[in-house]
């Protein structure tokens, strides 16, 4: 049974005088406990605003938010503010993109763990600092004692992750969501960041929604891949089946693009012609056509639906790679 269940998920921000953006266009996933799920997509294709909206962190004004995000039972979207306020943190914990700008600078690191144990588990201040440095003993933080009393800034970039995920972890919450938790960081410490999460997943078996544009963190992370364009989900397969082959021109581009230790020496790059802005709306036709090299004149007309293909995978494209080679397998 899943533990989290997004059915219909949309965010439209309305402005007076502007038109309407819709971040998020009728997104759905499942999450169960143990388990990875990636949402993989370019800068601008809704990945964050879907997580900011699972956890009730959008604003209220100029925002629309519609559609179901269930949580063992609880639709946390009829939540009153109050009430998220008690589920966030507690049963549902988030690791935020930028640790410089989510830590309180002129509050030390400790006082900002403890405060939330002792809101949700009803710790003493005391008692609250005890959890809190053996929480950042266990995300790898050396000489935790001390670390509780320094500030952000006094912490590297590293640090700074492993005190937010420690934050987050705090209560043990059935589900976490890292928003890009590696970014600005170097390769090395990205892989203890990654080894951290992998850890803690298999350890306490939180569910854990990974947002990342870096297929590297996809496949060495995720159980099951979302990839997200223009608000929409355009595939998802198993990590291994979407890597071995990807069946969107868009997931395809993607992972063209990534440098490979394998490729020959000075081979370049293919990357993805133009940008997330190069787009036509979904009502009027495929949003990634006016980028794809496998466009047809029906792409430019009509919005492809997201089905089932095969076992395990969803696609939305009228002229998916290896559309021409499959129907001759099945001839």
């Amino acid at each position: 049974m899943a533990l989290l269940e997004v059915r219909d998920l949309s965010v439209r921000f309305v402005r007076k005088s502007e038109p309407t953006v819709s971040a998020v266009d009728g997104v759905s996933f499942d999450v169960h406990p143990g388990s990875t799920v990636g949402l993989v997509g370019e800068s601008g294709c809704g990945k964050s605003v879907t997580s900011l909206a699972i956890m009730g962190l959008l604003p209220g004004r100029g925002t629309e938010v519609t559609g179901s995000v269930n949580l063992e039972g609880s639709e946390l979207l009829r939540l009153s503010r109050r009430e998220f306020d008690r589920r966030r943190g507690k049963d549902l914990g988030m690791v935020f993109q930028d640790p410089l700008t989510s830590l309180n600078p002129v509050v030390p690191i400790g006082l900002q763990i403890s405060e939330v144990i002792e809101r949700h588990r009803g710790l003493s201040r005391r008692d609250a600092s005890r959890e809190a440095a053996k929480l950042l003993e266990r995300v790898g933080i050396p000489d935790p004692d001390r670390r509780l009393k320094e500030y952000s800034h006094q912490l590297s970039g590293g640090m700074r992750q492993r005190a937010l995920i420690a934050m987050a972890l705090a209560c043990e919450p059935r589900l976490l969501i890292a928003d890009e938790p590696t970014t600005a960081l170097d390769v090395t410490i990205q892989a203890q960041i990654l080894t951290l999460l992998k850890e803690l997943v298999a350890e306490t078996g939180t569910a854990l929604i990974m947002i990342t544009h870096d297929l590297g963190v996809v496949a060495g992370m995720c159980d099951e891949v979302n990839v997200l364009y223009a608000g929409r989900i355009v595939e998802r397969a198993q990590r291994h089946e979407l890597f071995s082959q990807p069946r969107h021109p868009y997931t395809a581009g993607l992972m063209a693009s990534v440098p490979r230790l394998d490729s020959p020496r000075g081979q370049r790059l293919a990357p993805i012609e133009g940008s997330v802005a190069d787009n036509i709306p979904w009502e009027g036709g495929c949003a990634f056509s006016p980028r794809c090299g496998n466009a047809l004149a029906v792409c430019r007309e009509r919005a492809p639906e997201l089905e089932t293909v095969e076992q395990g995978r969803l696609l939305r494209c009228h002229n998916p790679i290896g559309a021409a080679e499959m129907e001759r397998a099945h001839d």
